[in-house]
């Protein structure tokens, strides 16, 4: 999960906190507004899903080379699903292998959904916790061979060691999200050659400004504003590795690169940081985050 969502979680369960104490009057009021939530929220994301609809009818969205219309969430935190989905659709698969690091529990990352499907990955992630919990409730898919999870503080000094002992050469999809050394650790990496970068910017940050978090091995999120890159340095160290800018989401928190030997004429130029920005489009979260509380299971395929 993205910094973005732990802290609106934390916001969340900080007022929840704050108002199961309230008393007399102030608890009537909140019991109040208790009753009132679910037409408010139901109306706000309404409102959300015709804004976003009205977007993607307006220039430069109907290009059918643009990415951000493909949009859908099945896990990911917002609409990355749906994006990495066609992306894979024009360029092909090979061996149907991911890595991913920053996946807190599992339930809500970028290859979740690919995992679901078959794919073979490998999770990286740093508390301990969280991998407890995979464990736990992603046994099935450990036994099966697809999924390797491991307990690691990632660094730029490490990651090649870590990815490497798991797989090396190309793989499919790469996704990074790590809260501020991103930019960093994805430089750093040679052990794998991903055909497709997923990594997460700083929307506050517009092109053409350049900067990064200064790398600091030791570095954890603080639950503030100082995270990750602009969008135009990452860029510039994709350009460095070999790939290009192919699209962000909508809501302007991830960016989606594909290695330079796959782009073609298969998305819209030019590969600029300008050409596919997206802002800051944070109080889109309701409409993707409106549904039951995240968790997992085993699931069997249904055959014809």
């Amino acid at each position: 999960m993205s910094s973005l969502g732990r802290f609106l979680r934390t916001a969340r369960e900080r007022l929840a906190f704050k108002s199961w104490y309230t008393d007399g009057f102030q608890n009537a009021v909140h019991s109040g507004l208790l009753s009132l939530n679910w037409p408010v929220k139901h109306a706000a994301i309404i409102a959300e899903e015709r804004y976003l609809q009205e977007a993607m009818r307006a220039a430069p969205y109907t290009d059918p080379l643009r990415l951000e219309r493909f949009g859908r969430k099945l896990y990911s935190q917002f609409d990355e699903d749906g994006i990495i989905a066609e992306i894979f659709r024009r360029v092909g698969v090979t061996g149907r292998t991911f890595v991913e690091f920053g996946v807190e529990d599992g339930t809500e990352c970028n290859t979740l959904a690919l995992l679901l499907q078959g794919w073979r990955g490998l999770w990286l992630e740093g508390r301990v916790e969280h991998v407890d919990w995979i464990e736990r409730h992603f046994q099935q898919e450990r036994e099966r061979g697809l999924l390797t999870v491991k307990h690691a503080f990632i660094t730029a000094e490490n990651i090649n060691a870590l990815v490497g002992a798991w797989s090396e050469g190309e793989i499919d999809l790469l996704s990074i999200d790590i809260d501020g050394n991103d930019i960093h650790v994805f430089e750093a990496m040679t052990a794998v050659r991903p055909r497709v970068v997923v990594i997460e910017y700083d929307a506050k940050f517009p092109p053409p400004i350049a900067v990064a978090p200064k790398y600091d091995a030791t570095r954890v999120w603080r639950g503030t504003a100082y995270m990750g890159a602009s969008l135009e340095a990452i860029v510039r160290v994709a350009r460095r590795r070999g790939y290009l800018l192919v699209g962000c989401n909508f809501v302007g928190l991830n960016a989606f690169f594909v290695r330079d030997d796959l782009v073609g004429d298969r998305f819209q130029a030019p590969f600029t940081a300008e050409n596919h920005y997206q802002p800051a489009r944070y109080f889109l979260w309701e409409l993707y985050h409106a549904n039951h509380p995240r968790d997992w299971g085993p699931y069997v395929e249904i055959l014809g």
